[in-house]
């Protein structure tokens, strides 16, 4: 990708460099960077197979873009560093949580969570593994069918809407904390406590109504 010749430094002389206002800080920045797209793109090409349909340009591209958050994250964390392992390795690792966020954001771009509260058959319903699983014992699946009405129809009744719409995104459909936050105009911490709060709410009205945590994991595990 790239052929820039790279100063080696010690743990100290990043920390050193990297620090604001630090002579060298501008070598060491393009250095770092360079590094960090370096990994990023290897990143790329060697551990995600899910990118595969990608052009070495495009991939080339990603990694600068992400290079340039990567640092900033590395920046603002300098101080965690705590000389464990080689700073660079450090940073790369940055880097990659960085560009794993990335991805996971850039696949739920088109989420939307009004298609989570559509009429009819509910989305979670209808795309859960376990829901549609069909088995031999035709008892044992009715009873399946019934509790998953009965849990929908205590989601929809006990929970307000947003907190169904956050408990299903984060709980149900995975979708990442903080892209379910951007959407419903809140932070990750508020969202967690929306999420803790239907959690609690909904097994309360379920055990009320007989129906515990045991007995559905028990009702829907393979046999």
């Amino acid at each position: 990708m790239m052929d820039q010749a790279m100063i080696e430094r010690t743990n100290d002389d990043w920390l050193t460099s990297l620090r604001t206002g630090a002579e060298g800080q501008a070598e060491a920045l393009d250095d770092l960077r360079t590094r960090l797209q370096r990994g990023i793109y290897y990143y790329f090409s060697r551990e995600r197979s899910d990118l595969n349909h990608l052009s070495n340009h495009e991939m080339t591209q990603m990694a600068q873009d992400l290079a340039q958050d990567a640092v900033l994250r590395v920046l603002e964390n300098l101080d965690s560093f705590r000389g464990d392992s080689l700073f660079t390795t450090w940073a790369m690792r940055v880097a990659v949580r960085v560009a794993i966020s990335e991805l996971r954001r850039a696949r739920y771009r088109d989420f939307s969570l009004e298609a989570l509260t559509t009429e009819g058959e509910p989305a979670w319903l209808a795309n859960n593994p376990v829901a549609s699983t069909k088995l031999p014992n035709p008892e044992r699946a009715a009873e399946q069918t019934e509790i998953m009405t009965k849990i929908q129809e205590s989601l929809e009744g006990v929970l307000t809407d947003r907190q169904y719409q956050a408990l299903i995104a984060v709980a149900v459909n995975d979708v990442p904390m903080e892209v379910v936050a951007e959407r419903m105009g809140t932070n990750r911490n508020a969202l967690y406590k929306l999420v803790h709060d239907a959690r609690r709410k909904l097994r309360t009205h379920l055990e009320a109504e007989g129906i515990g945590l045991e007995y559905v994991m028990n009702l829907f595990e393979e046999r």
